[in-house]
Formats: structure tokens, C-alpha cells, sequence
């Protein structure tokens, strides 16, 4: 993908509801709109990079981007994985994402299980990836610092 790494935020909204309890690896999902205007040239896939979620500290995570076979979606979805543990949902918040790499093409599972190994083992592999210094400076781009301004500035005029 040319446009990496790529930025974009938008409000977190109920998704199919199987992140958490059919695989144990809770999701946020953003709204058709935010999905609808990514790059044309944004293949579907599993990528990585980095997420926020309003003025909180900036995670590690996997995004998975198109249609998720296994499942038989009939609308494309974007599905972040934020590599920490909050104590509660967080709809209708902000999440921010900045997507620095692909890690693989979407592919069809045999068994649920299959598809949670892989995942798992997606997750593994964008750790290690997003260590290297390249994509441990896109943790400090402006784009959360912006982030963190705005929802702090909304904070204190509500």
C-alpha cells in the first residue's frame, strides 16, 4: 500500500459482537463511513500499527480490513485489536489509527480455531514488527498528539 502508514480516526461502533466472545480478542470497530472512504488502493487484509482511543495512551494493534470470510460478511468492515486491557467498552468514543504495515492477505478458515491461531499469531508478529525503531516513531506522531489537544480542549468547554 502506497499511502502507508495511514492515519484515520472516527467514533467506535457495536460490530458483529464476536471479537470478545466467539474468539476472546475484543475488537473496535469503526463506522461505514470511515471504511467506505479508505485509499482505493487499501488491499483487505490484516495490518498493524498503532491506536489510541480519545486522549489515552497509544497501543500497539492489528486491524483486519475486508469482508472476513470465515464469517461471510456482506459489507467490508475494519476491525481493530488494541493490544491492551481497558476495564470497560469504550463506544462512542474516538479511536485514532495509524496503520504503518501489512502483515497478510484475508483468507477463509476451516474451524473457528484456525481463524483465532492465526489471529493470535498475527498479533505475535506485529509486535515484534512495530519494535523496530521505523515504526516505534510513529508512536509519537502528531497525529495523537492532535488527538489528545482536541479531546482535551472538548473536555474542558463541556
Amino acid at each position: 500500500m502506497r499511502h502507508l502508514p495511514y492515519f484515520c480516526r472516527g467514533r467506535v461502533v457495536r460490530g458483529f459482537g464476536r471479537g470478545s466472545k466467539q474468539l476472546g480478542i475484543p475488537t473496535a470497530n469503526f463506522p461505514e463511513h470511515v471504511v467506505d472512504n479508505l485509499p482505493a488502493d487499501v488491499s483487505t487484509g490484516i495490518y498493524y500499527g498503532w491506536a489510541s482511543v480519545g486522549s489515552g495512551d497509544v497501543h500497539k494493534m492489528v486491524v483486519s480490513i475486508g469482508w472476513n470470510p470465515y464469517y461471510k460478511n456482506t459489507k467490508k468492515s475494519m476491525e481493530t485489536h488494541i493490544m491492551h486491557t481497558f476495564k470497560e467498552d469504550f463506544y462512542g468514543e474516538i479511536l485514532n489509527v495509524a496503520i504503518v504495515g501489512y502483515l497478510r492477505p484475508e483468507k477463509n478458515f476451516d474451524s473457528l480455531e484456525a481463524l483465532i491461531a492465526a489471529i493470535q499469531g498475527d498479533i505475535e508478529e506485529a509486535k515484534k514488527r512495530l519494535d523496530s525503531p521505523e515504526h516505534l516513531k510513529l508512536k509519537e506522531d502528531n497525529f495523537f498528539q492532535v488527538a489528545k489537544a482536541i479531546i482535551s480542549y472538548i473536555s474542558t468547554e463541556v
